[in-house]
């Protein structure tokens, strides 16, 4: 251990928040997720540890940083505090400021000062405490403090902490407690109060042919020892053919965990059958583990460690339990904040960002002390810090991170058999009906691949988006369908303009599978990623080729075939000529030979629907595919989709009443308990796909 003070390196259950450090050797952009600094000074912060840094004579470091604020207005919201103490230990002539925000970003000053010389110690160390009140955070708002330091001066550690012990939580609607030993289920009634929750977790990471990343991920939860003060379990379903435990990390991680790791192989059944097993799993009343609190995380992500520990001490502080989601940043660009929170649009019945967020904000040129206004980027997402400032309020959280309480599992039960794609959703949304909401937690993050370096919307998985769609709207959604097939009507015209033909054939699927009824959604749990693979192969649009250089040269298209028409008049002339090319039949020349190379940016409807033939990149950038017009094809795939949304709409009041009848039987411990632990007559259904789950 360093010389880094207990304060941080023992858990302390009143504490909300470490103060961190960016690690040795990150980049500027990264660092400014935890310290803003003078980039024009002689120095810089240098981290000792995690929590401990040193710090130049004469420079000025804010923490209004991402991982180092505190989101004041989400305390304010939902927990039982009504303030907050900052606490720091450190050596050296230094002042500290208080400062916090108001809704719009603007700066208010608090409180300041320094250790008196009398309340050092013989080193000249010394702990000052700032105490901040909660009320003024209605709506908005951060706190955080600044250094100003006359001396070379030492932060050996500082952090967030409670007044208060966490108290009961109190109950808004029924709920149920199952006692861990005995099995035995108490119904608890609104109004009355849950016992304070121990600081305790069981981390359930599933994964599928990723051994390096769930290496990865092991070895970065078990490099915190405060961290692993609290994880009871960490239960790791493995659904692939490549295995976490031939991976040369993973003897070790697995000494280091002893018998708390466990590791289930089962066959592939995507995000949710991996999610569902490790609730499954915890909660089994013979070999289950009786911690207060189940953390669902990726395999492919980067951790923040400390985001374990203030995901529960949010989850114990919340005034009622609650699901606490942790934030995504984007891997690959680790500054930029991806998603800040998403809710259900109930017009269209399809997922978007929550008013006031913004897509990969880059913390790094527009870090939270920027109020500038910057309009919209190149991919159409405002640039807008401000907003940063407001409290932002969720539908669901994703499953890259998110804390459930067990008795929100107890309650509500397992996720939905959907292998992967909206399980996260409608947990969310199922579990908000039930009394327990769902907060989306500033400076609790993990690190994820953006949605934009993925295919989804239009590869294999675009049968489950659309499917599980349809069987969470039929299970959430009430009054007319009519937003919902009209939001499918849009996308299928605009995926056949751009000769996506294996898309709507996939989602074609998709309809057939949802009126089929929710009777054979375990049936298929295991055997609907092959069977829709096979359909795809069968589409050009849907075979990588490794570059466009193994094709013949491209040959030229129609001019001006990237521009983007903005006026109505110019949208209106290029749709006119979309049409008038598709209704004709492709030229076979440009089946051989593709008019243009696209990159993903310029492919788009306008583009695409003018040419016969073109190559696609791929969105990893790792390959391209051969769209190539067919006006046969297309209309028969048209004609069919307009057949199903038909059908669905016409339909959908009776596959809304037989879905919400099933629901109980498909969330249902033990029928996931046949599909986990099949007697040894049956079959499981669950084979693997050879495809990746989520």
């Amino acid at each position: 251990m360093s010389a880094t003070s207990e304060m941080s390196e023992t858990f302390d259950p009143r504490r909300l928040a470490r103060v961190i450090l960016p690690k040795r050797g990150e980049p500027r952009d990264v660092r400014s997720l935890y310290i803003v600094e003078n980039e024009a000074a002689p120095g810089r912060v240098t981290a000792l540890s995690r929590t401990e840094a040193r710090i130049p004579a004469g420079t000025e470091v804010s923490f209004e940083t991402y991982f180092n604020g505190f989101p004041a207005s989400y305390w304010r919201r939902w927990s039982q505090l009504s303030e907050v103490q900052l606490r720091i230990e450190l050596t050296g002539d230094v002042r500290v400021d208080i400062y916090r925000s108001k809704i719009d970003g603007s700066r208010i000053a608090v409180d300041g000062g320094s250790v008196a010389e009398e309340d050092k110690d013989a080193d000249g160390r010394g702990t000052i405490e700032f105490t901040v009140s909660l009320a003024p955070f209605e709506d908005g708002g951060w706190i955080w403090f600044d250094l100003t330091c006359e001396t070379e001066t030492t932060v050996h550690a500082a952090g967030w902490y409670a007044t208060v012990d966490a108290g009961p939580q109190q109950l808004v609607s029924d709920t149920v407690v199952v006692d861990q030993a005995t099995g035995e289920k108490t119904t608890l009634h609104a109004g009355d109060s849950l016992p304070a929750r121990e600081p305790r977790v069981t981390i359930g990471i599933p994964t599928f042919n990723r051994p390096a990343d769930a290496v990865a991920a092991l070895e970065a939860l078990s490099s915190d020892p405060v961290v692993d003060s609290v994880v009871d379990a960490l239960i790791m379903p493995d659904q692939g053919t490549q295995h976490p435990n031939d991976e040369p990390g993973f003897p070790a991680v697995q000494a280091f965990y002893g018998d708390r790791l466990r590791m289930p192989v089962q066959g592939n059944l995507g995000g949710s059958g991996g999610y569902s097993r490790i609730m499954y799993e915890a909660r089994h009343p013979e070999r289950g583990t009786d911690s207060p609190f189940i953390l669902y995380m990726d395999d492919d992500i980067a951790i923040e460690p400390d985001s374990v520990l203030r995901a529960l001490a949010a989850a114990r502080y919340a005034e009622s339990p609650m699901l606490v989601g942790g934030q995504m940043l984007n891997l690959q660009e680790r500054s930029h904040l991806h998603t800040m929170g998403e809710i259900i649009d109930r017009g269209s019945f399809m997922w978007t960002a929550a008013p006031h967020t913004h897509y990969d904000h880059d913390f790094y040129n527009h870090p939270l002390r920027d109020r500038g206004e910057y309009g919209k980027t190149a991919s159409g997402e405002y640039v807008d810090s401000k907003d940063l400032h407001r409290r932002i309020d969720a539908d669901y959280n994703g499953w890259w991170m998110c804390m459930i309480p067990r008795v929100v599992a107890d309650t509500v039960g397992q996720p939905l058999p959907l292998f992967i794609k909206w399980d996260d959703g409608e947990f969310g949304l199922r579990a908000r009906d039930h009394g327990f909401p769902t907060a989306s937690w500033p400076g609790i993050a993990i690190w994820h691949m953006a949605w934009s370096d993925k295919d989804d919307a239009i590869d294999w998985q675009a049968y489950f988006h659309l499917r599980n769609r349809l069987i969470v709207a039929a299970l959430q959604h009430e009054g007319s369908p009519s937003g919902l097939i009209a939001s499918m009507a849009k996308a299928t015209a605009k995926h056949l303009m751009c000769l996506e033909y294996s898309t709507v054939a996939v989602q074609n699927e998709a309809m057939k599978d949802f009126l089929a009824g929710p009777e054979q959604l375990f049936d298929i749990l295991g055997t609907a990623l092959p069977r829709i693979n096979a359909l795809r192969k069968t589409f050009p649009d849907a075979v990588v080729v490794p570059s466009a250089s193994e094709l013949p040269p491209a040959d030229g298209g129609p001019a001006n075939l990237t521009k983007i028409p903005l006026s109505l008049v110019a949208k209106v002339g290029t749709l006119a000529k979309v049409v008038a090319n598709n209704l004709r039949p492709a030229d076979p020349h440009h089946h051989e030979v593709p008019q243009v190379n696209l990159p993903p940016i310029e492919a788009r409807w306008f583009s695409l629907g003018r040419v016969d033939g073109a190559t696609v990149t791929t969105a990893d950038g790792r390959g391209v595919v051969y769209r190539k017009r067919d006006r046969d094809k297309a209309k028969e795939l048209a004609t069919e989709s307009a057949r199903l949304q038909k059908e669905v709409y016409n339909r959908f009041d009776e596959m809304r009443q037989r879905y919400r009848v099933a629901h109980p039987e498909l969330t249902s411990f033990d029928a996931w308990g046949r599909i986990f632990e099949p007697a040894p007559e049956a079959s499981s259904g669950s084979s693997g796909s050879g495809e990746s789950g989520e």
